[in-house]
């Protein structure tokens, strides 16, 4: 996911263009939607209302459909993401395990919520349900990288091998 900072200071022109060009071939096909907004988010990195509106009029589709899809499916996101997304697990084995204290450690050292990005872009917090890795819980995810039986005296540990990379 291209994830260019047209963050926070509206799209760059670049980003806009580059969506105008793999819209045409979908034009006038409502039923590509899905497919049309997973290419757009890939290059933009996020769906924002602007782009929503965007390929709401060029697949000749409801504002309001664009927008149930986009708000339905979990992949879909309207906020821009950091450069490191970091997941906490809290399914039930992670739960039980403290996966609530995790979040509460994350929440507080980055200023962030679940759901958002830091100030300074640079990480995404979210909660899933399950990531597949019970035996390891709690679970936590930075990107790719998976790290088990986490506890709170690791957080700091493992998210400073992502600061300034």
């Amino acid at each position: 996911m291209s994830n260019g900072c047209a963050c926070h200071a509206g799209l760059a022109p670049e980003h806009l263009a580059e969506v105008g060009k793999l819209l045409e071939p979908y034009r006038g096909q409502p039923e590509s939607l899905i497919q049309a907004l997973h290419k757009t988010q890939n290059v933009v990195g996020y769906l924002p209302r602007e782009i929503q509106v965007r390929v709401a009029k060029e697949l000749n589709v409801p504002l309001s459909k664009v927008y149930g899809v986009v708000s339905f499916y979990a992949f879909f996101t309207t906020k821009p993401k950091g450069r490191h997304q970091i997941s906490i697990c809290a399914g039930t084995a992670c739960y039980v395990r403290g996966a609530s204290r995790l979040l509460n450690q994350l929440t507080e050292d980055l200023g962030v919520e679940p759901g958002d990005t830091s100030q300074d872009g640079e990480f995404s917090l979210d909660v899933v349900r399950c990531l597949g890795a019970c035996g390891l819980g709690p679970v936590v995810t930075v990107n790719d990288d998976v790290y088990g039986r986490v506890r709170k005296e690791k957080l700091a540990g493992i998210i400073s091998k992502y600061n300034g990379e």
